[in-house]
């Protein structure tokens, strides 16, 4: 998309000259790099409790940020007027920040050919607002409907669509249309007096509301939080102990995400804090296993034309038959460690600064029969769906809840349990897989990732796996 056809462009009356003399002020005072990010985001919510839509809200923001970098140092102010004045003013404070011997001489702009993973005509935001409230009504009629012990119901919808304008003094010119939307439905299930129960479930994507109309119906989900609920009111104890795990396809992967993908970002290995740094090229892992972060899926919720910097996204190959091969780079962290950017710069909006994250990061299938990976364990623990977890990135010690698990007893699936968490260190834990199944399954489309107070929509999927030990930590 040239800069012609930028909704921002147009709406503001933005010409490349002006971004030219923006970077120019940017860089009045020395610096190695600046760019500019232009956003303008519509989103609207929806929820619905006790079977009443309790609020509906729509709401529109506008900003630019303004970077510059000089060193190890950065500069950066936003503004919410996109009046020349104030971009003008937000470039000359960042520009004092990471004030420097000047160094760069600015690049014309060229426009950087992207992805087209996307192209939705009728974006989910430009919908009658009728159509997605009746989305919610659905989720709560189905899983009312699914058992008598459902009691409680919540179904909550969110879209959004952010128009991007990305301008860099090393001469790229970016613009991306990003539609997003999501539906998610959580239950409370009771049996007699007993302690209510929850299941929760829900999806999405980069897509229209054709995505909720097909297969990924508002019922699909709505009776998936329902059965998770309703599994729970069976659930005994969960043991405790150390164990063989074994891990379902899809959503568990988001153990993958925060125990090993998080330490995989460049910012944390430059600054020498994580588990991972300085190991390039080493065995990290099982040489089953092989981690990939793609932002380049069509219409997957972490999925990027471009990334909040403007760097087209790719498949990057962190680990490679268990040996890794690289890191996740944005601009700043790539400049310090003389490699090419990863297409991993993301930011929560304008007014937060660019850091490498993750897009949709799974671990690539193996050539085992999932069925005969559960027959192979004599006592184990089956880990269908996952809730909260904590990571700490410099040792790669991580504690995970585990809100669908199973008990394996002779190599078949026994009774649920409840209670369970998981307890070890990303590194070794990789070490430890054993089996790897060919059925990868990546997320439904709910993933939120949160660093440093940013939050960004992101992926996540494994296939099934075994691992060999792993500590339990339960209520028995």
């Amino acid at each position: 998309m040239a800069l012609k056809d930028s909704f921002i462009a147009s709406r503001f009356n933005i010409v490349e000259r002006d971004l030219e003399a923006y970077l120019g002020e940017a860089l009045s005072q020395g610096g190695d790099y600046a760019d500019l990010y232009f956003e303008y985001l519509a989103t609207t919510s929806i929820s619905i409790d006790e079977g009443i839509v309790k609020s509906a809200s729509q709401g529109v923001s506008l900003g630019v940020g303004v970077r510059v970098i000089s060193g190890e140092r950065t500069g950066y102010a936003y503004s919410d007027d996109l009046s020349p004045e104030k971009i003008r003013k937000a470039a000359r404070v960042a520009a004092c920040i990471a004030s420097g011997p000047s160094r760069v001489e600015k690049a014309g702009l060229q426009t950087v050919p992207g992805h087209d993973l996307y192209p939705v005509v009728t974006a989910p935001t430009e919908s009658p607002l009728s159509e997605r409230v009746e989305l919610v009504k659905r989720a709560d009629r189905a899983a009312r409907a699914y058992d008598s012990r459902v009691f409680q119901v919540q179904a909550t919808y969110a879209d959004s669509l952010r128009h991007l304008l990305i301008a860099s003094s090393d001469g790229q010119l970016s613009t991306d249309r990003q539609p997003l939307a999501r539906l998610g439905v959580a239950v409370l299930a009771r049996e007699g007096d007993g302690p209510p129960q929850r299941g929760y479930s829900g999806g999405g994507g980069r897509a229209g509301l054709e995505f909720f109309l097909k297969d990924k119906t508002p019922e699909h989900f709505a009776r998936e939080a329902a059965r998770q609920a309703i599994v729970q009111l069976q659930a005994g104890d969960a043991p405790a102990g150390e164990m063989t795990v074994v891990l379902a396809p899809g959503w568990p992967g988001i153990l993958l995400h925060e125990a090993v993908g998080h330490g995989l970002e460049a910012d944390f290995n430059r600054k020498g804090v994580s588990a991972f740094s300085g190991r390039i090229g080493e065995r990290v892992a099982s040489e089953l296993c092989t981690v990939v972060d793609d932002g380049t899926l069509r219409h997957r919720r972490g999925s990027l034309n471009v990334d909040d910097e403007g760097t087209p996204s790719a498949r990057n190959v962190l680990i490679e038959n268990g040996v890794l091969r690289g890191y996740l780079q944005d601009k700043l962290s790539a400049r310090l460690l003389r490699v090419r950017p990863t297409g991993s710069g993301r930011r929560e909006s304008y007014q937060h600064i660019p850091m490498p994250r993750m897009t949709n990061t799974f671990l690539l299938a193996g050539e085992s029969d999932p069925e005969e990976i559960v027959r192979s364990v004599g006592r184990g623990l089956y880990c269908k769906n996952f809730g909260g977890g904590q990571v700490d990135i410099t040792s790669g010690n991580f504690v995970f809840s585990a809100s669908e698990s199973y008990l394996i007893e002779d190599g078949k699936l026994t009774r649920p349990v409840r209670g369970a968490s998981l307890i070890g260190n990303g590194p070794e834990a990789l070490r430890w897989v054993s089996m790897v199944g060919r059925d990868l399954e990546l997320d439904e489309g709910i993933g939120i990732c949160g660093k440093e107070g940013q939050s960004v929509p992101v992926g996540v999927g494994i296939p099934t796996v075994k691992i060999d030990r792993m500590t339990v930590g339960g209520l028995a």
